[in-house]
């Protein structure tokens, strides 16, 4: 019983009760658990074509030993406990002997990869007060350890600076071997980071971290890796075409027999292709980082061939993480279907859509992504089962129903997603053994042309303002307010849409292929015999 003195009452006695405990002990005693704190260390992880900020927070408490990993994290994540503790140890540094818990913020959203690594190292450290929360402020830290404390490279590194410069983090600590890479964007410092422990002197300011310049990839192309137009025997008109349709970004499909050059040509069409602006650079780089294809640099652009075996999802891109496919990969380059017809029918119909609207949209239980999908498709076909219809030196053996079945795996509303269509005649056996003069002291066929494609790219940069915009990606109304076409042309073109009873898109594909035409001659202006030979360029 205690007595409590009121100098407006009279003294009464008072009794301490159970609920008056907890609060003359919290007065009388130290909070016991004051010496906790929660880390948090700024990351970012690739989401599809884009980027995501994640906060690593970490939390320790007495109890024991236990170290969890929450944050709807997967295996690669969860296994980064064992990483984690390793590459500590290893490096000179303690792993506290309490209960560690790391959460993944924000909670909702699927991590997946060895990423975040490093920042759940930092916030461990953080924890166990080796460093200090003031050490890591306004900083992003990503890559993955290896058990010695080593870090090593990680994929779509484009995707994870550009999401930290959107988020306002501008130094950016990261795997020394993804700094070439990461180079590419502006406008943020990076840091290249070898092992955990140069991290740790670098933070505490005893030994900063100096990087070299990271390797300059020149943006060239050389012409001794494939077939060039030179090794091409006749064909006139087929290099034409191929100089027109890569000038312009026009998609093609080359028809003819076996051995009259098509894979040839379309192969020859790797070489013609011109080196990528930066901002192309970048672009093609980022994609074929996220796919887990490179970490340096891609300095030309992708000339894609998969099989007619490929499945749907290989090509256009899916899977449980809703990856890119090859039309992605092919993205600022070219497609190659070597006998288109061989081709999956489902296949075939899912490129109707990227076609159109260059890019593709994935959509799964866990995630959606729009991915660029601006690439240029060179297919090739025979012109029956056998290849030898019309051939004059060959007997075809397909019935006419094989036949019909054989041109109805393109169907029309993809046919007419094809800008140019062209067919090859088999070349003369005389012509193939004559051994082409080239003239040390004389530009090649193939230099000549490329010359011009590079030209007529250069008229669309400048009409256009972009650097990665062509002729083939302009809509309807552009091309009525962007391209002009002379009385003459406009008469031609009213009459040939009529016999040929041209759709909507075919009337506007075959003015965007006489403009690339007029871009190759030099010329401003659409005339009749720029229209002339983009009909010619249609022949189905």
């Amino acid at each position: 019983m205690i007595s409590v003195n009121n100098s407006s009452k009279l003294c009464q006695p008072q009794l301490l009760t159970l609920y008056h405990i907890p609060l003359l002990l919290a007065i009388l005693l130290p909070f016991p658990y004051s010496n906790l704190m929660i880390a948090k260390t700024y990351s970012a992880i690739p989401y599809g074509y884009e980027g995501r900020i994640v906060e690593v927070e970490g939390d320790m408490n007495k109890g024991l030993p236990a170290f969890n990993i929450v944050g709807m994290a997967n295996k690669t994540i969860s296994e980064a406990r064992e990483r984690v503790k390793s590459a500590l140890v290893n490096s000179d540094f303690s792993f506290p002997d309490k209960k560690v818990t790391i959460n993944l913020a924000p909670a909702d959203l699927l991590k997946d990869g060895s990423y975040l690594d490093l920042p759940i190292a930092l916030s461990v450290m953080i924890l166990s007060r080796q460093l200090l929360q003031e050490d890591l402020k306004d900083k992003l830290f990503v890559g993955e350890l290896s058990l010695n404390g080593t870090l090593r490279p990680i994929h779509g590194i484009i995707n994870i600076i550009e999401t930290a410069r959107a988020a306002g983090l501008t130094e950016i600590y990261l795997p020394l071997d993804n700094l070439p890479q990461a180079a590419l964007i502006s406008g943020v410092r990076l840091i290249g980071v070898k092992n955990l422990r140069e991290l740790f002197l670098h933070l505490k300011g005893e030994k900063l971290i100096i990087n070299p310049s990271p390797n300059v990839v020149e943006n060239t192309k050389t012409d001794e890796t494939g077939p060039i137009l030179d090794h091409i025997r006749g064909q006139a008109f087929a290099k034409r075409a191929l100089a027109v349709a890569i000038a312009g970004h026009h998609n093609i499909l080359i028809s003819g027999p076996p051995g009259a050059g098509k894979t040839l040509l379309a192969r020859a069409a790797a070489n013609l292709l011109p080196a990528p602006s930066p901002e192309e650079q970048i672009a093609i780089t980022k994609i074929h980082s996220i796919a887990g294809e490179t970490d340096g640099i891609v300095a030309t652009r992708p000339f894609r061939s998969p099989h007619h075996t490929s499945s749907a999802v290989s090509i256009i891109g899916g899977g449980n993480k809703a990856e890119p496919g090859e039309i992605s990969l092919a993205h600022l380059g070219v497609l190659f279907l070597d006998e288109i017809p061989e081709f999956p029918r489902s296949v075939l119909e899912a490129l109707r859509q990227p076609l159109e609207d260059k890019k593709i949209s994935i959509s799964r239980a866990n995630s959606k992504t729009t991915y660029p999908a601006d690439f240029m498709l060179i297919a090739t076909m025979n012109p029956c089962p056998c290849g030898y219809l019309d051939d004059p030196t060959h007997e075809c053996t397909c019935t006419q129903n094989q036949i019909n079945a054989y041109h109805k795996k393109l169907s029309g509303p993809l046919f007419d997603r094809i800008d140019m269509n062209i067919t090859v005649s088999k070349v003369d056996n005389s012509d193939l053994r004559q051994t082409p003069i080239i003239d040390p002291h004389k530009p090649t066929e193939h230099s000549v042309v490329k010359n011009k494609i590079t030209e007529a790219i250069a008229r669309q940069r400048a009409r256009y303002g972009r650097s990665d915009f062509y002729n083939s990606a302009l809509t309807s109304h552009q091309v009525s307010t962007l391209l002009h076409l002379s009385s003459a042309a406009e008469q031609l073109l009213s009459s040939a849409s009529e016999k040929l009873n041209l759709s909507a898109r075919s009337y506007f594909k075959i003015i965007k292929v006489a403009q690339t035409i007029a871009d190759l001659n030099g010329s401003d202006i659409i005339d009749v015999r720029h229209l002339t030979e983009a009909l010619n360029f249609r022949q189905r």
